[in-house]
C-alpha cells in the first residue's frame, strides 16, 4: 500500500464509558468519531472495552463476536466520515471471552483484530489470554495495536515485536484508573505510563498513542476506582500531547504527528538497540 503522508492528525477520545450500558456508550463513541471527523482527523484512538467497560460483570453474558453488532457500528461511523478509527471492545468468541481492539480504515473495513495479552490477573475470570501479534498496512505507513497493560514495563516485549513488524506507530486503547481518593491535584500515573511508552519510542524511533476512558467504575473487582483520562503520545523526544486528568474530562484531545522515517527490520532492530545500550 502506497503511503501518501508524512504526518497526521490523531485524535484520542476520551470517552466517558459506564459499565454495562454499550448503548449509551456506542452512542457517545458516535459522537467522538464526529467530533474528531469535525477536528478534521485523520484516524481517531478510543478507549478500551468501551461497549461494557473494562472488568464489567456484563461481559460474561453481553459480549458480542467480532464482527458483530457493536463493530459494525464503529465501522459504519468509520466510513460515514471517512476517518480510521481504533477502539477497544468486549469480544464473545466461542465460549471466551476477550478484551480485544479493532482498526478499521476509511471505508468501514476491520484492518485486523486483537486480543489483549498482558491481562491482569484479577481480570482473568472474565478475559482470556490473547495468542496474537499483528499489523496492518495503511495510508500512513504500518500500524500496530496493544491494549493498555500490555505496555506495562514488565512487557516490553509486545511493543517491542510490533516495532520489529515494522510499526511506525502503535495505537493503545486503555482505561487507565486510580483509587477515588486521588485528585487531579496529585500526579496519578508518574513515570507508569510515560518510561515505558518513551522506551519504546526512542529505541525504535516509533510513535505510541493511548486513549483511555473517564468516569467511576461500577460493578466488578475494581468498584469504587475512577478513570480519569491523561491520555498520551508519545515519540523519541517526549510527550506530543496529554489528556486532561479528572474522571469528568469526557474530550477529545487532536494532536498533529509527524511520522517516523524507515523502520530498522529483521537483525538491524538488534543493532540498534546495541548502540543504545538496551541490552546491559
Amino acid at each position: 500500500m502506497h503511503m501518501d503522508k508524512s504526518s497526521l492528525k490523531i485524535g484520542m477520545g476520551q470517552l466517558l464509558v459506564e459499565g454495562g450500558e454499550p448503548e449509551r456508550n456506542l452512542e457517545r463513541c458516535g459522537q467522538m468519531i464526529a467530533d474528531a471527523a469535525n477536528n478534521n482527523c485523520d484516524l481517531v484512538l478510543l478507549p478500551e472495552c468501551l461497549d461494557l467497560a473494562w472488568t464489567h460483570p456484563s461481559a460474561k453474558l453481553e459480549a458480542k463476536p467480532i464482527p458483530g453488532p457493536y463493530s459494525d457500528i464503529i465501522c459504519q461511523h468509520a466510513c460515514n466520515h471517512k476517518m480510521y478509527v481504533c477502539a477497544g471492545l468486549t469480544e464473545k468468541a466461542g465460549n471466551r471471552i476477550y478484551n480485544s481492539a479493532i482498526l478499521v480504515d476509511d471505508t468501514g473495513d476491520i484492518l485486523l483484530k486483537y486480543q489483549k495479552i498482558n491481562v491482569l490477573q484479577v481480570a482473568q475470570n472474565i478475559y482470556s489470554i490473547g495468542r496474537n501479534l499483528s499489523v496492518a498496512e495503511t495510508r500512513f505507513g504500518i500500524v500496530g495495536v496493544n491494549i493498555c497493560s500490555d505496555n506495562y514495563e514488565d512487557s516490553l516485549e509486545i511493543g517491542h515485536t510490533l516495532a520489529r513488524m515494522g510499526a511506525k506507530i502503535i495505537l493503545s486503547p486503555s482505561s487507565w484508573t486510580v483509587d477515588y481518593s486521588v485528585t487531579e491535584g496529585k500526579n496519578p500515573y508518574g513515570e507508569k505510563w510515560f518510561l515505558p511508552y518513551h522506551t519504546l519510542a526512542r529505541l525504535h524511533d516509533i510513535v505510541i498513542v493511548s486513549a483511555t476512558s473517564v468516569g467511576v467504575i461500577v460493578g466488578g473487582v475494581y468498584e469504587g476506582k475512577k478513570m480519569v483520562g491523561c491520555s498520551l503520545a508519545v515519540n523519541k523526544t517526549g510527550i506530543i500531547a496529554q489528556g486532561k486528568y479528572n474522571e469528568f474530562a469526557g474530550e477529545l484531545v487532536t494532536t498533529q504527528i509527524d511520522l517516523p522515517g524507515a523502520q530498522a527490520l529483521g537483525t538491524a532492530v538488534g543493532e540498534r538497540l546495541k548502540v543504545q545500550n538496551y541490552y546491559k
